[in-house]
C-alpha cells in the first residue's frame, strides 16, 4: 500500500544513515583525540578503571621526585662521613706518630689534630640538601621517605623508607649508666653455657663463645677478663656496653668485640685474640698452658651513652704519654663508627635509587595499560572511517530515491 503521509522507506533509510552518521563521528572523534574511550559516556567501567590508574601513574610521579629529593640528601650525607673517614685516617697517622714524639713534636701534631677537628666540624654541619642534616645530631627522630602508594581493593596505604641519622657531630653527651637490675641467666647473654655473673675457665688452646642472646633498651652487658692468676699478660680488664633503643644482638656483639679487640692491639697482646661473627664474640686462648678467666654480666635499667659519634675526639690530647695513649685507644672506635655510618647510609641510598627505579617502571607499565584500555586502534579506526563514509553516500542515496517514492503516485491522477 502507497501512502502519501507515511514514507515507510524514507523512514528506515533515514534511520539508517543517523546510525551511519553515529558511528561516522564517533570515529572521527577517535581519530581526533586518539582515544576509543575519552569519557564515561563511552564505557563507564573502562573510563572509572582508566582513571585510577592514571591517577596512580601521577601519585608514582610525584613520588619519584620525592625520592629524588630523599636520595640527594643521603648521597649528602653519605659522601660527607666518606670525607670524615679520610680525615680520621689523617689523625690515626698523627695519633700514631704521637706515640713516641717528643714534647715540641707532640704540640705540632696536637695542633694538626685540632685542625682535623674543626675540618670535620664544618663538614658535618655543611653536609645539609634541602635543609635537612643527617649528621649534626640535632634529632634522633628517622628521615622518612614515602616510597611507594600500595592499592588493595579501595584502600591506599602509604609504604615509607626510614632512613636513619647518623650523629657524627662532636657533642659531648652523657656517658653510660650499667644497669642496676642483675639477670643471672643466659637470657641476655650466654656465656658458652654459663650462666651470668658466673666466672668460667677458658683453657689454654681453647675457644669460647659468648652469644647475645637477647637486645633491648638499657640492657647493659658487662665482660671480665682475668689472667692475674696464670700468665697475667692482660690483667683484669672490663669491657662494658649498655644498648640503646636501635642496637641489635649483632650490634652488641661487634661494641664488645671490637673492644676487646682494641684493647689486645693496642697493647699487643697476642696471648689471646677475638673473633666476630654475627652475634658471637669467640675468644681464644693461644696460651700453652695458663687458662684465661671469662665473666659474662647482665643487668636491665641502665642508660645508654648519649652524644655525637665523634665527641671522643673533641677529647684528644696528645701532648701528655697518658693523652696520646687514650687517643690510641679511641681512634679506632671513631674509624669504626664513621666506616659503619657510611656504609648504613650507602645501603639507604642504594634502595631508594632501586625503589625509584621500580617506580619508574611501574608508571611506564601501568601507562601502557591505559594505553591498552582506551586508546584508540588508528589502523582499524581509519578502515572503519572509509567503510562508513562509503556507507554515509549509499545512505544519502538511499533516502533520496525514498523520498521520491510519493511522486509516483502522482502518476494515478493523471489522465
Amino acid at each position: 500500500m502507497s501512502s502519501i503521509l507515511t514514507n515507510n522507506g524514507a523512514i528506515v533509510a533515514l534511520q539508517t544513515l543517523k546510525g551511519i552518521n553515529a558511528n561516522l563521528l564517533k570515529t572521527q572523534n577517535e581519530i581526533s583525540t586518539g582515544k576509543s574511550i575519552g569519557n564515561a559516556k563511552d564505557n563507564a567501567a573502562i573510563w572509572a578503571i582508566s582513571k585510577t590508574m592514571e591517577t596512580d601513574i601521577s601519585g608514582f610521579k610525584a613520588i619519584s621526585t620525592n625520592l629524588n629529593t630523599a636520595g640527594a640528601t643521603v648521597a649528602t650525607a653519605r659522601s660527607a662521613v666518606e670525607k670524615i673517614q679520610e680525615a680520621l685516617d689523617d689523625v690515626k697517622t698523627l695519633v700514631l706518630t704521637a706515640q713516641t714524639a717528643g714534647a715540641d713534636d707532640r704540640a705540632k701534631l696536637q695542633t694538626d689534630i685540632e685542625g682535623f677537628r674543626d675540618v670535620i666540624t664544618s663538614i658535618v654541619s655543611t653536609a645539609q640538601f634541602n635543609g635537612v642534616n643527617l649528621l649534626d645530631g640535632t634529632s634522633t627522630a628517622t628521615y622518612d621517605v614515602l616510597s611507594s602508594l600500595n592499592r588493595s581493593g579501595g584502600t591506599v596505604t602509604p609504604s615509607r623508607i626510614n632512613v636513619d641519622r647518623q650523629d657524627m657531630s662532636m657533642n659531648a653527651g652523657v656517658a653510660a649508666t650499667f644497669g642496676g637490675t642483675a639477670v643471672t641467666n643466659t637470657s641476655i647473654i650466654d656465656n658458652d653455657g654459663t650462666a651470668a655473673g658466673t666466672a668460667a675457665t677458658l683453657a689454654a688452646g681453647g675457644t669460647q663463645t659468648l652469644s647475645i642472646a637477647s637486645v633491648g633498651s638499657g640492657y647493659s652487658y658487662r665482660i671480665t677478663l682475668d689472667d692475674t692468676a696464670g700468665a697475667n699478660t692482660l690483667g683484669a680488664q672490663t669491657f662494658e656496653y649498655v644498648a640503646g633503643a636501635g642496637d641489635s644482638t649483632g650490634d652488641i656483639a661487634n661494641q664488645l668485640g671490637q673492644a676487646i679487640e682494641q684493647h689486645l692491639s693496642i697493647n699487643g697482646i697476642t696471648t689471646y685474640s677475638v673473633t666476630r661473627v654475627g652475634d658471637e664474640i669467640r675468644l681464644q686462648n693461644n696460651h700453652a698452658t695458663d687458662g684465661l678467666s671469662v665473666t659474662a654480666e647482665t643487668a636491665t635499667g641502665g642508660t645508654p651513652a648519649t652524644g655525637g659519634g665523634m665527641a671522643a675526639l673533641a677529647t684528644f690530647d696528645v701532648t701528655s704519654d697518658a693523652g696520646a695513649a687514650s687517643a690510641l685507644t679511641q681512634i679506632e672506635g671513631l674509624m669504626r663508627t664513621a666506616i659503619d655510618a657510611a656504609a648504613a647510609l650507602g645501603s639507604t641510598q642504594k634502595r631508594i635509587e632501586t625503589q625509584n627505579d621500580f617506580l619508574g617502571q611501574m608508571s611506564d607499565l601501568m601507562t601502557s595499560g591505559v594505553g591498552s584500555l582506551v586508546d584508540a586502534n588508528m589502523e582499524e579506526a581509519s578502515a572503519r572511517l572509509q567503510a562508513l563514509q562509503t556507507q554515509q553516500q549509499l545512505g544519502i542515496q538511499s533516502l533520496s530515491i525514498a523520498n521520491q517514492a510519493p511522486s509516483s503516485i502522482l502518476a494515478l491522477f493523471r489522465g
